[in-house]
């Protein structure tokens, strides 16, 4: 079963931090973390924030990544925030927020690789991302680094609108919100307790 994104990146810091624990790493609610995305036209652009962003990775055996590697995150729509408030609400439409309120992705890990400093691992995943409903497969890379007894986790990539049914809206007269949108994604995990497992 898949577990917590927009992040999958976290497993590999997990490896270089800990390589004798094994289950469960939790996206540590009581920290910072971000998802940032930006929408790019000719001569305009505008990013929104989101701090509601939940979810874990898993894997089976005594050592990390020995085996069945996922990853499950989910944001919640809802609290979406450009700066301005009648933008949120426009987004929330155009996503559905009431009947889809959250975007989610399950990710399985194909591959972790150390990072060229050493210190963390890139790790590659793939899995169904959902977003108002709609699911789209995609490969999500993400870098995992050691934070004391955490893991830093950041991934950047690219959704395109209309490969979930969802028509760019439009800003001001003939100008329309680009089909692909970057999404960056930053977060603190914690190891599971028992109790959570």
């Amino acid at each position: 079963m898949s577990r917590t994104v927009h992040q999958v990146l976290i497993l590999a810091a997990v490896l270089s931090a800990a390589p004798s624990q094994a289950g469960e790493w939790h996206v540590d609610t009581e920290q910072d973390r971000r998802v940032e995305f930006t929408s790019t036209v000719v001569g305009y652009s505008f990013s929104g924030t989101n701090n509601d962003i939940d979810g874990f990775l898993y894997w089976e055996g005594d050592e990390l990544f020995e085996r069945d590697g996922q990853v499950y995150f989910e944001v919640d729509l809802r609290t979406l925030d450009t700066g301005i408030a009648k933008r949120d609400r426009d987004m929330r439409d155009v996503l559905d927020a009431r009947q889809w309120p959250r975007a989610t992705y399950a990710g399985e890990v194909l591959e972790v690789v150390e990072d060229t400093s050493g210190v963390g691992h890139m790790v590659r995943t793939q899995g169904p991302f959902t977003l108002k409903g709609v699911e789209q497969e995609m490969e999500i890379v993400g870098w995992v680094r050691p934070e004391g007894d955490q893991l830093s986790v950041e991934s950047e990539f690219t959704v395109r609108l209309s490969d979930h049914e969802i028509e760019a809206p439009g800003l001001v007269a003939f100008v329309r919100v680009s089909d692909k949108v970057v999404v960056r994604v930053q977060m603190l995990m914690r190891a599971a307790s028992k109790e959570e497992q």
